[in-house]
């Protein structure tokens, strides 16, 4: 099983909508693709000096060529509109893990 992480830092003036938006519409655009078996998110529980505030969103796929799938599919797109709506708003960062255990 793989593992894509993307953690991302948000302006904490823009977090409740941010979430929100999040959940109701970036999160089930991505479960669509069909690709993904499921999905948590999680807050990072310490204090940025900036003010901003961290989550991780966890997206577990079934292997490497569904992610690649993914990615030659959708991931530009998808990412292109989180972009859109908050430029300069936020940073991330995306990590690909194997699942051991």
């Amino acid at each position: 099983m793989i593992l894509y992480n993307v953690t991302v830092k948000i302006n904490q003036t823009l977090e409740t909508e941010w979430l929100q938006w999040m959940r109701e519409r970036h999160i089930p655009d991505v479960m669509n693709t069909g690709l993904f078996i499921n999905y948590k998110i999680c807050k990072i529980l310490f204090e940025e000096e900036d003010g901003g505030v961290t989550y991780a969103f966890q997206y577990y796929l079934k292997d490497m060529d569904t992610f690649k799938e993914y990615q030659a599919k959708h991931a530009k797109a998808l990412q292109a509109d989180h972009t859109e709506r908050y430029k300069d708003q936020y940073v991330a960062f995306r990590t690909l893990m194997e699942v051991i255990e």
